[in-house]
């Protein structure tokens, strides 16, 4: 078996451990995807559609920026065959089209493009971090003395291997076994933004495929109000989140808290 034939076996043995009664079983009943990077080749396209459409770069600028597309998706396809030599290359590539979409756009937060950045997280996560790092908050954790910051370098580091790899590969399996999906979204996010993140989850090829992409738009109310737009069939459900960006919960807190309660309480959304 060569390494190409491995990593197909690899990607049709995920989310299949329960089922096969490998190991321990697992009760997993559902999971959400908070403005994630999950395919990045789709996404990737995805960025300049993106800024075009908000207005933060001109149809000029994303002729340009998107001559660098087939690079991107060469790479990653490279990335998918053999993970261990070639996925730093990709994150290098395709980056090189989200750099060239911030050199138009300066000092906007690519995490809300509303805002500014300020800081070196264009996030502050004092708060947070002050809760976080409390004794008690600790000793409720079971953590000890661990202290929490909102990036660290070490992980981020091990991590740069994953970046480029499709990670939707083996959610089909999931939503087979009736395990329940929500992706959502803040629709101000540029990075890890609803476009690109509705493309991929619409793109997926899983049993209701065609049932999702026929499903309607409905509006996502919290408290009377409209907060959101939802789609949803069977297990899985995609909400671009209005007046937020890629920290929804700081950007819309009732309307996260009302995600978390109704998601983690098996309701409707």
């Amino acid at each position: 078996m060569n390494e190409e034939q491995k990593t197909a076996q690899g990607i049709k043995d995920k989310g299949q451990g329960n089922t096969a009664k490998e190991g321990v079983h697992i009760n997993l009943k559902g999971f959400a995807i908070g403005n994630g990077l999950t395919d990045p080749e789709i996404q990737y396209k995805a960025y300049t559609d993106y800024a075009l459409d908000m207005g933060i770069i001109s149809k000029t600028d994303y002729d340009r920026i998107n001559k660098v597309l087939l690079a991107c998706e060469l790479a990653i396809k490279l990335c998918g065959i053999d993970r261990l030599v070639s996925c730093i290359a990709p994150c290098l590539v395709c980056n090189t089209i989200f750099s060239r979409i911030m050199l138009v756009v300066g000092d906007s937060n690519y995490y809300d493009i509303r805002k500014k950045c300020e800081g070196n997280l264009c996030y502050d996560f004092s708060n947070m971090e002050q809760f976080l790092n409390k004794k008690s908050v600790r000793e409720a954790l079971g953590v000890g003395e661990l202290e929490f910051v909102s990036c660290n370098p070490t992980v981020y580091q091990a991590m740069l291997m994953d970046w480029m790899r499709n990670l939707e590969e083996g959610i089909p399996t999931l939503l087979k076994d009736g395990v329940k999906l929500l992706v959502y979204a803040g629709e101000y996010d540029l990075i890890c933004n609803w476009v690109g993140n509705s493309r991929w989850v619409h793109a997926m090829d899983w049993a209701a495929k065609q049932s999702f992409v026929g499903s309607a738009k409905v509006p996502f109310l919290v408290n009377g109000a409209e907060t959101g737009v939802l789609e949803t069939y069977g297990p899985l459900s995609f909400l671009k989140v209005h007046d937020a960006g890629h920290m929804v919960p700081m950007d819309q807190l009732k309307a996260a808290l009302e995600i978390l309660q109704r998601w983690t309480m098996g309701k409707t959304l």
